[in-house]
């Protein structure tokens, strides 16, 4: 089933508004990457992708994620209040993704742990009364939460669902892959031959789905989950492959039809080994392939919605392509990807996302106009 994404309110450390974050993104810009310092021992430091608020947001809400996801619905108020207009409050959900909500208020002791308050802040703030679903399952959060939504209105529950993915910087969770030495303590460099590590980083990203309306369509969604290793992706990159090729077969679509693979693009040794193969196999050198990692930050549960949403933006802007930025060389051992640098301009009519998560959880989602099919 196509559903439409019609509308889109965003926030990432490339700004705080669709028309900030889309020309940043285009020009390659990192400067929303800062060094996270005062968190780990001896002084260490990492970049991290801090996402700018409107301060009365920051002060008005106890849990981060609440203030990110207003500031999101204040981006779609116009939208929202048309899908209103045209749906009862119960026939709209809401379904986000999340990692680490609460977590950091958590370890203040000022909250408990729980992963639902984002989704039921959200349908609390947007004067909804449909269901609230929340899907964590670490780094391909809000990557699956786009088949739950679309679950939703297939099977009738709902007429539109704001769907999305949120999570806040947290110190624990720093701390924690900096102990798994997965933590680069300089600028990421996904498939450089001097790749270290990851960036974190922190977001939201909201969109209206619905059955029609808008000029980008959710396509396909393609999950797998290979649980070959607790943090470690499956080494000959199956799962991966698995992903796409359901996301393929559920958009209807062939590999030479996708014009653009935004990349997981962690920027660690074994993820950008497998992934890069896994791309290789399904696509061979096609599509133009980048990761934007490198100027938001991984935003663990947010990441999926922040990257399909930079999809979005791309397939709405003047066929310029999000660009691949590397510090170092690209790894030659790697397989040959057709990586998009700044500047680069093609049409492209259909996108996929990957997103590739702990224990081996694995989603990818395609979108584009709605008849590139």
């Amino acid at each position: 089933m196509t559903v439409s994404l019609s509308a889109l309110g965003m926030v990432c450390a490339l700004g705080g508004s669709n028309g900030e974050i889309i020309r940043r993104a285009l020009a390659g810009d990192s400067g929303g990457m800062s060094e996270w310092r005062g968190v780990l021992p001896e002084g260490a430091a990492s970049p991290f992708g801090m996402a700018p608020l409107v301060d009365d947001f920051a002060a008005r809400f106890d849990c981060r994620c609440q203030a990110l996801l207003a500031a999101c619905a204040e981006q779609l108020r116009a939208p929202l209040d048309a899908l209103k207009s045209r749906y009862p409050a119960e026939r709209i959900g809401v379904a986000l993704g999340t990692s680490n909500s609460t977590m950091e208020e958590f370890t203040l002791n000022r909250s408990r742990i729980d992963m639902s308050i984002p989704a039921r802040f959200l349908r609390r703030w947007c004067g909804l009364a449909g269901p609230a679903l929340t899907v964590s399952t670490a780094c391909s959060s809000s990557a699956k939460v786009f088949a739950t939504a679309r679950r939703l209105i297939a099977t009738g529950v709902c007429d539109a669902v704001l769907v999305g993915g949120v999570d806040s910087y947290t110190r624990l969770v720093f701390c924690g892959f900096n102990s798994l030495e997965a933590l680069s303590h300089a600028a990421c460099d996904p498939l450089g031959v001097e790749r270290g590590g990851i960036n974190l980083g922190e977001g939201a990203a909201v969109f209206v789905m619905e059955r029609d309306g808008g000029d980008v369509a959710l396509l396909g969604v393609g999950e797998s989950s290979d649980a070959y290793h607790l943090t470690a992706p499956k080494p000959d990159g199956s799962g991966a492959v698995a992903a796409m090729r359901l996301a393929l077969a559920d958009a209807g679509l062939e590999p030479a039809a996708v014009g653009y693979v935004n990349l997981h693009g962690t920027g660690t040794v074994y993820n950008d080994r497998m992934e890069s193969a896994a791309v290789y196999e399904v696509f061979g050198d096609g599509p133009y392939c980048s990761s934007t990692k490198t100027m938001t930050g991984h935003a663990l549960g947010a990441a999926g919605a922040i990257e399909v949403g930079l999809c979005w933006l791309m397939l709405k802007s003047d066929g310029r392509l999000l660009p691949h930025l590397n510090r170092s060389p690209v790894d030659p051992q790697l397989p040959p990807l057709r990586l998009a640098r700044i500047g680069d301009v093609c049409r492209v009519d259909a996108a996929i996302s990957n997103s590739f998560a702990f224990g081996g959880s694995n989603a990818s989602v395609i979108i584009g106009r709605p008849r590139c099919g």
